[in-house]
């Protein structure tokens, strides 16, 4: 039997013409690792492929990239090109083993006023700085849930570090999020503007808000749960394709079953818990203080530190 011979283009995949594959280049899926690492539910919501044919096209573009494993040192070579953004505090860069990482999301959940926000900002203006000055020479993109954004804010701390304001200013790309699936096509969206701008850090503030007010109640748990791991999969993908540091906030509870100690609890369950490359957990201190706790993390053992949020940004 002569052997099938291998797809180079979307329209060489089974099933997919050139009208498909023009619908589904428009809905960002526009190489063979994006159609290997998607389901065939996805398919047929971006491009109608039925779902038998989209399971067919899967195996198609994954046989044609010989998806399979490396070597542990090739994984390593390849870990060499992650870069470490600074947050502002030597203190809390040496919690997360030198700062931000990128190819890596980076979780900060906490009560309000504890600090969540102003390393938002404080990481879009220090992604601009070089990377001998601890940061990662390119913009940002700044996803706004909670109608937080404050560009006054941005010009306080770029004045203060020393930087040109209006370039800084232009530097951050603001989109603001309407509900979860307004949220979710603008991360789906990201990706020309990540290649066009030369984006290196990407911050959801928050990531959870909208989730939390569109699912309401124990019925609509299982679906929420379920788009929000579609979404945070989602930012991973562009953390380890385009080598950028992913930053996202999360609210908390107060969880009534704990009697003893603190009662606050992220929101996202075990979904965001195990999602997250790093986690930290913010709590107000006296006026400017604020305490960091590192509750998770694959390198980092658990520690606290205290940093302080002042006009020109956070410091130690």
């Amino acid at each position: 039997m002569p052997k099938e011979k291998k797809a180079k283009d979307l329209e060489d995949l089974p099933g997919v013409g050139p009208t498909t594959a023009e619908k589904l280049k428009a809905a960002g899926y526009d190489c063979f690792e994006k159609i290997a690492t998607s389901s065939p539910h996805e398919l047929e919501e971006v491009a109608g492929i039925a779902i038998e044919t989209g399971k067919k096209a899967i195996a198609a573009a994954r046989d044609s990239l010989e998806m399979g494993y490396e070597s542990a040192d090739m994984i390593l070579e390849r870990r060499k090109a992650i870069g470490r953004l600074t947050t502002g505090s030597k203190e809390l860069d040496g919690l997360l083993g030198g700062g931000v990482e990128t190819q890596a999301i980076t979780e900060a959940f906490g009560k309000y006023s504890s600090g969540k926000t102003q390393l938002g900002f404080q990481l879009a203006v220090n992604a601009q700085k070089p990377a001998e000055q601890g940061g990662l020479g390119g913009a940002a993109l700044f996803v706004d849930t909670e109608s937080t954004f404050r560009p006054e804010r941005i010009k306080q701390i770029a004045e203060a570090a020393g930087m040109d304001v209006e370039a800084v200013l232009k530097n951050i790309h603001v989109a603001k999020a309407v509900n979860s699936d307004h949220q979710m096509i603008l991360v789906d969206k990201m990706e020309e503007i990540i290649k066009a701008n030369n984006i290196r850090l990407i911050v959801v503030d928050s990531l959870t808000a909208h989730f939390r007010a569109d699912y309401v109640g124990r019925g609509a748990l299982s679906e929420r749960q379920q788009k929000l791991n579609k979404h945070i999969h989602a930012l991973q993908r562009l953390a380890d394709t385009y080598n950028l540091a992913v930053y996202v906030t999360n609210q908390v509870m107060d969880n009534p079953g704990i009697l003893f100690g603190d009662p606050t609890t992220p929101i996202g369950g075990h979904v965001l818990a195990h999602a997250a490359t790093y986690r930290l957990y913010f709590r107000k201190g006296k006026e400017e203080k604020r305490v960091a706790r590192l509750v998770d993390s694959p390198s980092m053992p658990e520690g606290e530190c205290v940093f302080r949020v002042t006009q020109e940004g956070l410091k130690d």
